[in-house]
C-alpha cells in the first residue's frame, strides 16, 4: 500500500446496474483522476466491497438488481465506512427523493449528466465530507459538540 496518502489517487467504487452508465462513470472517474476498484450492480456487492475497501467515494444508483436498492445499500456503508456517497440516478419522483433524504449521502444527481454536473457534485461531496472528517476530529465524534480551539 502506498505510504503517501496525498499523492494518491482517490479510489473509487461505482454501484449502477447499467453496464452502459457504469462504464461511462468509469471513464470520467478516471478524467477527474479516480481509479476505480470495482463497478458492481447489486446492492450486496457493493456493500462488500465499500466495507472491506474502504473507496474515497462511492456511485450509488438507487435501482438495483437484488434485494435491496441503492438508499438500503448507503444506509448500511455508511454505518460501516465513513466515506461520501453521491447518488446517480434517473429518478427523482418524491418517494424517492424522499428515501434519499433520509440517508446520510453527500450528493444526488440525476441521469443523464453532464461532466461538469459530475464533477462539481462529486467535488461538493468529498468537501462536505472532509468538512464532517474535521468536525469529528475537533470536537470528538460528538456531531452536538462546540469545537475547541486550542490556539491563544
Amino acid at each position: 500500500m502506498d505510504s503517501d496518502p496525498i499523492s494518491r489517487e482517490p479510489r473509487a467504487l461505482i454501484v449502477e446496474d447499467e453496464s452502459l452508465i457504469a462504464e461511462e462513470l468509469r471513464e470520467r472517474l478516471s478524467r477527474l483522476g479516480f481509479s476505480v476498484i470495482a463497478a458492481v450492480d447489486s446492492a450486496e456487492e457493493g456493500i462488500a466491497i465499500a466495507t472491506s475497501e474502504r473507496p474515497d467515494l462511492v456511485l450509488m444508483d438507487i435501482r438495483l438488481k437484488g434485494e435491496k436498492d441503492g438508499v438500503q445499500a448507503a444506509k448500511e456503508i455508511r454505518q460501516q465506512v465513513d466515506v461520501p456517497i453521491v447518488y446517480v440516478t434517473a429518478y427523482s419522483d418524491q418517494l424517492t427523493v424522499d428515501r434519499a433524504k433520509e440517508s446520510d449521502h453527500d450528493g444526488y444527481i440525476l441521469k443523464p449528466f453532464h461532466a461538469s454536473e459530475l464533477q462539481s457534485t462529486i467535488d461538493v461531496a468529498m468537501q462536505r465530507h472532509a468538512i464532517r472528517a474535521r468536525q469529528e476530529t475537533t470536537t470528538g465524534g460528538d456531531p452536538g459538540a462546540v469545537p475547541t480551539s486550542t490556539n491563544k
